[in-house]
């Protein structure tokens, strides 16, 4: 995909030296702070379906729009991606599960070994960024912000796999604990990750009961954070983004296609994953696996080479011989989930949008926004830091909507 490096540096040039101007020793002289809070599985119509009076009040005091995930529409691929703006496909993470051909092991978000070995980890994470460049940052379970990616961490960070793990209160709380350091101390890069209402979302669906419970719980905790921001003695000085990774669609046990249906176990060494299934052939099974899947009411199935440009996926070598990819709230696998919603599924797929929320001293007031990419999360933050990017897959002109001029 084409860089944006230089469009981005043009882009920093050209805003009001007293907001972001970047000193000869590397270091900003941009004072504001950004503070980026991710609600997994945060469907971009959660707000029209259940009552979210905070976030409302963010669009009302900012700017509000629809983010498009990056493909596949899952958790680890792009909580990454928002951090690197790089597409799964380039930075590694290409699903919650993929098979390492390399090493011969499965990469999994569950296996300690793989998940915090940063040999999967490409690409620049902002955190590193912008220490890299003086700037201070936190992460609060943030996929990666963990693990020693180019031989850094964040400044402040807590370890996953550390229990207990903190409550969402708690994550809060710390944040806050944070921000009210001494100047010298203070993070002025915050990011923060909460695990639902994935997990509601999974369990009763986009518009089941525990679903509408669990949204409110999250927006009323957003509005803690927001309170807490509004008592810091610099609080006209901070940024605060609300956004998410994926959304969540209806998935039901009738809309279930069987592998073992069309495929002899013999013609394949590994599928992994869901949403898309990545397939590794046995030699000269190639085509017979494909002509076994093609024609198949709701599910597509790709060459690797042959994956829709659109989707920027296949040239990682850890994806597939062949990918498929079912249609949006279909199953395609050796058995069928009894969870009630599922992601993801091709990003075309509205219900797989994302909210974003943010006001702050950088954002328009009360500006509804146009759809965009959530690889040009990471130019976003790099302007409000006023540190000088690395090369991504984003596209810095969808973000300047957002932003005073």
């Amino acid at each position: 995909m084409k860089s944006y490096f230089s469009k981005i540096l043009l882009f920093l040039l050209l805003l009001p030296i007293t907001q972001f101007s970047i000193a000869g020793n590397g270091k900003t002289n941009n004072k504001n702070y950004t503070v980026i809070v991710s609600l997994d599985g945060f469907r971009w119509d959660y707000p029209r379906l259940h009552r979210t009076p905070n976030l409302n009040e963010i669009a009302r005091r900012g700017v509000s729009a629809i983010m498009r995930p990056s493909y596949p529409s899952s958790t680890f691929p792009n909580h990454y991606t928002l951090v690197t703006g790089l597409v799964p496909d380039h930075h590694g993470i290409v699903n919650n599960s993929f098979w390492d051909r390399k090493n011969g092991r499965q990469y999994s978000i569950g296996d300690s070994l793989t998940r915090n070995n940063p040999d999967y980890y490409k690409g620049e994470p902002i955190w590193v960024t912008a220490e890299k460049q003086g700037v201070t940052a936190g992460s609060l379970y943030w996929v990666g912000s963990d693990i020693d990616i180019r031989g850094m961490y964040p400044t402040y960070y807590k370890v996953w796999a550390k229990e207990p793990r903190l409550s969402f209160a708690e994550r809060i709380d710390t944040a806050l604990v944070w921000l009210n350091k001494p100047e010298k101390e203070r993070p002025r890069l915050i990011t923060l990750y909460m695990e639902e209402p994935d997990g509601a979302g999974h369990r009763s669906g986009p518009h089941g009961n525990e679903t509408h419970a669990i949204v409110q719980t999250m927006d009323s905790l957003i509005g803690v954070l927001m309170k807490g921001i509004e008592a810091l003695p610099f609080s006209s000085q901070v940024n605060l983004i609300v956004t998410s990774d994926h959304g969540m669609t209806d998935i039901s046990s009738e809309r279930f296609i069987n592998t073992n249906d069309y495929l002899r176990p013999e013609w394949y060494n590994h599928i992994v994953g869901s949403n898309p299934s990545s397939i590794f052939c046995n030699e000269n099974y190639r085509d017979s696996i494909y002509n076994a899947l093609s024609g198949i009411d709701h599910i597509r199935v790709f060459r690797k080479e042959d994956i829709p440009a659109r989707l920027n996926y296949g040239t990682n070598e850890n994806i597939g011989d062949l990918i498929v990819i079912a249609d949006c709230g279909w199953q395609f696998g050796f058995n069928s989930s009894r969870a009630k919603g599922a992601h993801g599924y091709d990003t075309a797929c509205s219900d797989m949008h994302v909210i974003f929320f943010a006001y702050g001293p950088n954002f328009k007031k009360n500006y509804k926004g146009k759809i965009f990419d959530n690889t040009a999360l990471y130019s976003l933050m790099a302007v409000l830091l006023g540190i000088e990017p690395a090369i991504t897959d984003g596209d810095i002109k969808q973000i300047t909507q957002f932003l005073k001029r």
